[in-house]
C-alpha cells in the first residue's frame, strides 16, 4: 500500500484493499447474500407473507426457508433464490462484469 495519499483523497478504493487482502470474492459473496436475504424478508413483511406461508409457496420446509433468509448462509441455490423472488413479485438479475 502506498503511503503517498493526496490531501483531499480518501485513498485507494475499498475493492482494491479487499483484493490486496485476498478477501474480495468472499466479502462480495457474503454482501450479496445479505442483501438478497434482507430484500426477500422485507418483501415478505410488506406483503404480509409469513414464513409458514412462504415455505408452502416455495414447496419447501420452514428450516429451508430459514436458511434462505439467513444472511450468513451462503449455501442457497440460484434456483431457490429465483423462485423466492418470483413469489414476492420480484426477479433477479445476474451479469458477468
Amino acid at each position: 500500500m502506498s503511503k503517498d495519499i493526496e490531501i483531499g483523497k480518501s485513498g485507494q478504493l475499498f475493492e482494491e484493499f479487499l483484493r490486496e487482502q485476498g478477501t474480495y470474492e468472499d466479502t462480495t459473496e457474503r454482501a450479496i447474500k445479505r442483501v438478497i436475504a434482507y430484500q426477500l424478508a422485507q418483501a415478505m413483511k410488506k406483503q404480509g407473507i409469513s414464513k409458514v406461508v412462504m415455505a408452502k409457496r416455495l414447496k419447501t420446509s420452514r428450516s429451508q426457508l430459514d436458511r434462505l433468509l439467513d444472511p450468513e448462509n451462503g449455501n442457497v441455490t440460484l434456483a431457490t433464490i429465483a423462485r423466492a423472488a418470483e413469489i414476492v413479485g420480484r426477479s433477479i438479475r445476474l451479469e458477468l462484469v
